[in-house]
């Protein structure tokens, strides 16, 4: 009898702290960080995510803010564009506005409710500001960045990626390729 209990208490507990742990992730949450971390060049910040129009104008709203997609963005754009710096050379960025690629559309029934339908309709966007800094730590260049991949959809090679933020991700990835590449051709001369 006493195991029965012993074992009862036991599962009990682990329960109570599997479900303490198991919680669901939310980018509005007040605690939630608002900048990235580490020694990296690259310093990455965001507005308040209640504000961005994946929020705003979601057809599900408690869908749309599940997750840590803000930080995984910030995350990848911080390690990506350390990579495209010159030695010496810095940048903070701060994101300003996120609407992902698709969106929820609730019309086609409750099981659709929680399905992000990817449609030509509902391309990503990104706006953004920047300031690029020198070795000497001048600011090299500055300026605000509205990035949008209308054409998300075309691209075959992102077919088979089951990432949740390819298109985010891929369309950040062409905003630091021309920003670097027009740097280096001018370096270059």
């Amino acid at each position: 009898m006493k195991i029965r209990y012993a074992w009862t208490a036991l599962a009990l507990a682990c329960l109570v702290a599997g479900g303490a742990s198991a919680e669901v992730r939310n980018v509005t949450d007040p605690q939630a960080p608002r900048s990235t971390e580490g020694d990296s060049p690259v310093q990455v910040r965001w507005t308040d995510p209640a504000t961005f129009s994946e929020l705003r104008y979601s057809r599900n709203r408690w869908e749309a803010q599940r997750g840590d997609w803000v930080r995984d963005l910030a995350d990848y754009l911080q390690q990506r564009a350390s990579k495209q710096l010159a030695p010496g050379q810095r940048m903070d960025v701060e994101l300003t506005d996120i609407k992902r690629a698709g969106d929820y559309e609730g019309w086609h029934g409750p099981q659709w409710n929680d399905v992000r339908v990817m449609r030509d309709i509902y391309p990503p966007r990104i706006s953004l500001n920047f300031t690029l800094y020198g070795a000497d730590g001048q600011v090299l260049e500055q300026g605000e960045r509205k990035l949008l991949d209308s054409s998300y959809l075309m691209n075959s090679s992102i077919g088979l990626n089951t990432d949740p933020l390819r298109y985010e991700k891929r369309m950040i990835d062409d905003w630091l390729r021309r920003q670097f590449r027009d740097k280096a051709a001018v370096a270059e001369r």
